[in-house]
């Protein structure tokens, strides 16, 4: 006579979420995705950003000849805005090509959601403004700096209505995304899986300086670098890129507006306040195009277990 035999072993229900399917996770860390992004991915994109850039600026401005340079040999102020706006795409294509080679990026990997606490984050926007400002400040009377970036002028700003409104947009607008979307939310969350948050800041900060040479005074290259890393411990901080962009803009509308000759201070504050209101309007459609959903983990899903 047989012995009965031993009840059937539950079966382990298979899992309804994969790991990547999971929310984000805080900043600074690991995670599938953004914060999966190896450190060398960071500096391939960068290179391969400019590396572009410097090829299509050759191959342009070669092609346009007489037309493309005036009598200096400096580009021309509509190929020079062209080429920034470019520049700003070029780096942003690079980032989710190389993001990509670990894992379809999506909105949240770049930082594009909502801070975690609203007057927290404002509060520390605040914060990191005004530490930026008393160090610029600083430091421009111990070095008694008083230039200022000719990088308006030489983009033509000065030469019409139209010529002043694409410059006002490209340096308070396109930049501040491009540079946050590039620098804060990838360039700097890949490094941060590398070493944590505060080295990859001081780098990324120090990379942000050192790609203004040449539209920046060089005696404001330090407190640039500075404002880099603050915006990337503002990221870090806040979870949202939508801070960064935010200050960015609103920076950047002040050093446009102080720069340009008889602008009254109404004109210096209405731009202030169109800067981040279109910058987040921007950012708000970029991550409306790059989607939100979960993302498809490459690994295959465990297989069920028989019924």
């Amino acid at each position: 006579m047989s012995s009965p035999s031993p009840p059937p072993k539950a079966l382990t229900p298979p899992p309804t979420t994969l790991p990547s399917e999971q929310g984000p996770a805080l900043p600074g860390r690991r995670q599938r995705g953004t914060r999966g992004w190896p450190a060398l991915i960071a500096w391939l994109a960068l290179v391969a950003g400019f590396a572009v850039t410097i090829f299509v600026s050759i191959v342009v401005v070669g092609a346009a000849g007489d037309a493309g340079t005036d009598a200096d040999g400096d580009i021309r102020p509509g190929f020079s805005i062209g080429l920034t706006v470019f520049q700003s795409v070029a780096l942003f294509a690079a980032a989710l090509f190389f993001a990509r080679r670990v894992s379809r990026p999506r909105a949240q990997d770049f930082g594009l959601c909502a801070p975690r606490q609203l007057r927290r984050a404002v509060g520390l926007l605040l914060a990191v403004w005004g530490a930026f400002f008393l160090f610029a400040a600083i430091w421009a009377i111990a070095l008694k700096l008083d230039e200022k970036s000719d990088l308006p002028e030489r983009l033509g700003a000065d030469l019409s209505t139209p010529n002043l409104l694409v410059v006002t947009f490209l340096v308070c607008v396109v930049a501040p995304v491009g540079e946050e979307l590039f620098f804060r939310g990838f360039f700097f969350g890949a490094l941060r899986n590398w070493r944590g948050a505060w080295p990859a800041a001081i780098i990324t900060g120090l990379t942000f300086g050192a790609i203004h040479l040449g539209s920046a005074p060089v005696g404001q290259l330090v407190p640039l670098a500075a404002f880099g890393m603050g915006l990337c411990m503002l990221y870090h901080w806040t979870g949202s890129l939508y801070l960064p962009i935010a200050l960015h803009a609103l920076n950047n509308a002040i050093a446009f507006g102080a720069g340009e000759e008889g602008w009254q201070w109404w004109l210096v504050l209405l731009t202030m306040a169109g800067a981040v209101v279109v910058s987040l309007t921007v950012a708000v459609a970029i991550r409306g195009l790059l989607g939100s959903g979960a993302r498809r983990d490459r690994r295959a899903a465990p297989p069920m277990a028989p019924a």
